[in-house]
């Protein structure tokens, strides 16, 4: 019995001696299965930004129509037939003719009342004769002041006589003249309402003209930025549906009423149209920029992890000789484009990641393969 437990108590110190062995100074193990371990760490491979404070455009996103800011319905003064008509798509000048009516019994009456007054004319003159040569009668009281009353009353009759027949000379040429339809701006003939030999009305719709060298867009903007937009202030339009690229303009109009169904109001912005590419009842995206930082912390949008708590954003750490992604809850400002404006939680110098984080969670280690150091104005990063 006594060699039996001899023979363990050798046993157990040369086990002792051994672990000893295969351990460091400090106790740590040192063997190779240990040390594979800390390789063997799974990293999922993200890119990075580092923030800097940068230039930051909060920009009012709109959506807005295009109106023609020349653009007429012209109609019939007179009635008659149309004679003529320009055709659909012809450019025309101010004042040209464009469309015009029969003159035939307008004509007629025009001549009338140059005759008729022409004869009143004769009439005044023959009064105006008469109350002259009896004036110094009257004065010798060679006639009676009755006839010479009659002198006076037959010159009053002949000068009203001559201003109505005038005023119906007046009202025959501007007839006449309604017979013509006349271009009240430049531009294009858009739209027939009538065709040639066709009897119209007064009133009726012939044809419609735009002049699309210099358009307008309309645009309804929330009563919320009533005081963010006046007249004057600058806006850029995109048009990336019609494959057109983005123009510049300023606003021409803020209305001062609020409509009380969508709560906004209507602003007016003129916009260079000298390429034409622009057609009225086109949908124009609108930007127009409230104000601008010059030291704001901003990321791309993609780079936001939303959850049922809020906004949050990966921070890459040095732990444990590790990099590791922690979550950051912020608080975010106004977005344009591809970044958003982030207004709390972050810090300058922080290293952000902006992909790959949909695939990390708190903690995880991570492979950064592509540092940024700055965003572009559309939000793309650059090296």
């Amino acid at each position: 019995m006594t060699l039996m437990k001899n023979l363990s108590l050798v046993c157990i110190a040369v086990t002792a001696l051994l672990a000893a062995g295969c351990s460091g100074a400090d106790g740590v193990d040192t063997t190779d299965e240990a040390l594979a371990s800390t390789e063997n760490v799974r990293k999922i491979r993200v890119e990075t930004l580092l923030l800097k404070p940068g230039v930051f455009k909060d920009v009012i996103e709109l959506t807005g129509t295009v109106e023609a800011i020349n653009d007429a319905t012209l109609s019939a003064q007179s009635a008659g037939t149309v004679e003529m008509i320009a055709p659909l798509g012809k450019r025309v000048a101010r004042g040209a003719i464009i469309a015009q009516l029969d003159q035939d019994l307008v004509s007629a009456a025009y001549v009338q009342a140059e005759a008729s007054l022409e004869n009143a004319l004769a009439g005044l003159e023959l009064a105006e004769d008469n109350y002259r040569r009896q004036e110094p009668l009257f004065r010798d009281s060679i006639i009676s002041a009755l006839e010479f009353q009659g002198a006076r009353t037959q010159r009053q009759q002949a000068r009203a006589f001559a201003r109505e027949a005038e005023a119906r000379k007046l009202q025959m040429e501007k007839q006449r003249d309604n017979t013509v339809i006349r271009a009240p701006f430049e531009g294009t003939v858009e739209t027939h309402m009538v065709e040639q030999g066709e009897q119209v009305s007064p009133g009726m719709r012939i044809l419609r003209i735009v002049n699309a060298r210099e358009v307008k867009v309309r645009v309804g903007v929330p009563e919320v930025y009533a005081g963010d937009i006046q007249t004057g202030t600058e806006a850029l339009f995109g048009f990336a549906a019609y494959g057109s690229a983005q123009k510049s303009g300023r606003v021409i109009f803020t209305g001062s009423a609020i409509h009380p169904d969508s709560r906004t109001f209507m602003v007016e912005a003129r916009v260079n149209n000298d390429d034409g590419r622009l057609k009225p009842a086109m949908i124009a995206q609108v930007f127009v920029t409230r104000k601008q930082l010059d030291s704001a912390l901003v990321v791309p949008r993609s780079a936001v992890v939303r959850d049922e708590d809020g906004p949050s954003i990966f921070v890459i750490r040095e732990e444990d000789d590790f990099q590791r992604a922690r979550p950051h809850r912020i608080t975010l400002g106004a977005a344009y484009e591809g970044q958003v404006l982030v207004e709390a939680g972050l810090e300058p110098d922080m290293e952000v990641v902006i992909l790959g984080q949909n695939t990390i969670t708190d903690g995880d280690a991570v492979e950064v393969v592509e540092r940024y150091s700055r965003l572009d104005s559309k939000g793309t990063p650059v090296k």
